[in-house]
């Protein structure tokens, strides 16, 4: 059973446009969302890259800071209005092989207010060369599957233009 709010997951490759477009997904909720950032200024690159962010979206946005506690921030702003989560590729990262992605998935069920995930799309390159990046990507994919099971809508951002992947135009159970 799933409450009443709207949960949209966007993909894509690195600067692929997959956070403007679900910047535009949030804002067609209505003013004044969430922004909830999991990035941390680790270096001046990651810095700048924040910046950047910030500066597109400007002022309108509340922004919650969260590392780690996904599904707590998801609880703590349920109500307050439309939120993004940007991103789930670094959530996974900072969590350092603890992330509880049955919590998010229960989380994301639970929610009033919609949600908008940006995630990349890490299984379209080569094997990774060693284990434990191995290990990530594949968990990466399982994580990425579980949101995209939970949510209403999918997205993917390619070279800048939007692809909605679910609701598809036609079920794969249909006969043909």
């Amino acid at each position: 059973m799933k409450a009443t709010g709207r949960i949209t997951l966007v993909t894509g490759g690195a600067r692929s446009g997959k956070s403007a477009l679900a910047e535009r997904l949030v804002l067609r909720h209505g003013p004044q969302p969430v922004y909830i950032a999991t990035a941390e200024p680790r270096d001046g690159e990651m810095s700048e890259r924040i910046s950047e962010h910030q500066r597109r979206r400007g002022s309108g946005w509340i922004t919650v800071e969260e590392p780690v506690d996904l599904a707590g921030a998801l609880m703590r702003t349920d109500g307050r209005g439309a939120r993004l989560v940007d991103c789930l590729t670094l959530w996974l990262s900072n969590c350092e092989g603890s992330a509880d992605i049955g919590a998010l998935e229960i989380t994301l069920r639970q929610q009033r207010s919609p949600v908008v995930l940006v995630t990349n799309e890490l299984g379209q390159g080569i094997v990774p060369g060693n284990t434990l990046a191995r290990r990530f990507r594949d968990q990466h994919g399982w994580m990425n599957q579980a949101v995209a099971a939970v949510a209403d809508e999918v997205w993917m951002a390619v070279s800048g233009q939007p692809l909605r992947l679910k609701p598809a135009l036609v079920s794969l159970d249909e006969p043909v």
